[in-house]
């Protein structure tokens, strides 16, 4: 493993942050295989450059701010990365609870409105589908759209 190759993976875990496979694929790329790469990681984690908590913390916090993604669908997605049930909920826990419930409220009022045109059970069911794909929680949807359509009676 040469200098240059930890530059370059310093220089890109520094740019955003990294979960251990994305840095695992970045020395793929760079041609460190096996031990050579797993050294590699470790002396990022010693300098800071990797920290697991702490890019779930973001992924989880820029997900459900900028893509309005629900718990679960965040949670999956750091399943999909490897990342530990606790680093999982440390980053489910940054998500405010009022802003959560704030965001599932507006984007079934958004999608309730969009459905107008159609039959009152078509558009709970397709509102609710929207919702479960965002990675709502079914109950926590179901209720959004009660009080929603109690609005509208």
């Amino acid at each position: 493993m040469s200098s240059s190759d930890i530059l370059k993976l310093r220089h890109y875990c520094a740019y955003q942050e990294r979960c251990h496979m994305e840095v695992r694929e970045k020395c793929r790329e760079l041609k460190l295989y096996g031990e050579e790469a797993e050294a590699a990681i470790a002396h990022l984690v010693e300098e800071g450059f990797v920290n697991e908590e702490r890019y779930a913390r973001a992924f989880a916090g820029g997900k459900f701010r900028m893509q309005q993604w629900g718990r679960k669908k965040i949670s999956q997605a750091l399943k999909q990365k490897q990342i530990s049930d606790y680093c999982i909920r440390k980053g489910l826990a940054e998500i405010d609870p009022d802003a959560y419930e704030q965001t599932l409220m507006n984007l079934a009022e958004r999608k309730y409105a969009s459905l107008r045109s159609e039959q009152y059970l078509k558009r709970r069911y397709k509102t609710l589908q929207y919702l479960l794909q965002k990675g709502y929680e079914h109950e926590l949807a179901q209720d959004a759209i009660e009080q929603i359509a109690k609005k509208e009676d």
